[in-house]
């Protein structure tokens, strides 16, 4: 889709209403959801974090969304694709300033250029114990993407359109944190499988979208 058309669309997103844990729970693996269901997440004092969905025009004026690839490392997220964003710092005045402040540190676009439309619905994270915040932001021109080498593998930088096919919703089996060889929904984007947290906030903001495209 065409960047102009694409903010002519969003304009009125602020004003939506969000679709919130149903559309989540689309691209949950039906073990995560009862461990949902059955936690108390309050007790266990989870960290905060903050991160962007970010749209942005490539050099063609066609509307893509930034996605990372995180290094490998001895973590429950090693090697997964998720959003820009990380941890809440003493320092950060709120969790949308976190989520712009790492999309700056991981990605290399500074906070005064994105424009944040919208707070998707927060998410717990079982694994890392976090409450994760998603925001969604666009940045009006072409990013010159400078990723964070101690961080960030590779940048991909996914196609709306292709993001919004049906087709790329697939079942994958998986050996996760928490079970083995278990058949997990997931995307598939720019040849990589998107599953777990980053999903359920990817389908919420999918579905969000569709309300506006």
């Amino acid at each position: 889709m065409n960047f102009t058309e694409f903010t002519y669309k969003i304009s009125n997103l602020k004003n939506l209403e969000l679709p919130g844990v149903e559309a989540q729970h689309k691209l949950a693996p039906l073990l995560r959801i009862k461990e949902l269901a059955d936690t108390d997440i309050l007790a266990k004092k989870p960290s905060k974090a903050g991160v962007m969905a970010l749209f942005y025009p490539n050099k063609d004026e066609i509307t893509n969304l930034v996605l990372i690839l995180r290094k490998t490392y001895k973590g429950v997220h090693s090697n997964q694709v998720g959003f820009p964003g990380g941890r809440l710092e003493n320092s950060d005045k709120n969790l949308k300033y976190t989520a712009l402040r790492e999309t700056e540190e991981e990605v290399g676009i500074p906070q005064s250029e994105v424009r944040v439309l919208k707070k998707l619905t927060k998410l717990y994270i079982p694994p890392s114990n976090f409450w994760v915040h998603p925001y969604v932001g666009v940045v009006d021109r072409t990013p010159e993407f400078i990723p964070q080498e101690s961080e960030v593998e590779k940048i991909l930088e996914v196609n709306l359109d292709h993001f919004m096919d049906e087709k790329n919703l697939i079942s994958q089996e998986l050996s996760t944190s928490y079970a083995k060889n278990i058949q997990v929904p997931a995307f598939s984007l720019n040849g990589h499988v998107v599953w777990g947290a980053t999903a359920m906030m990817l389908s919420e903001l999918k579905d969000l979208l569709k309300l506006s495209l």
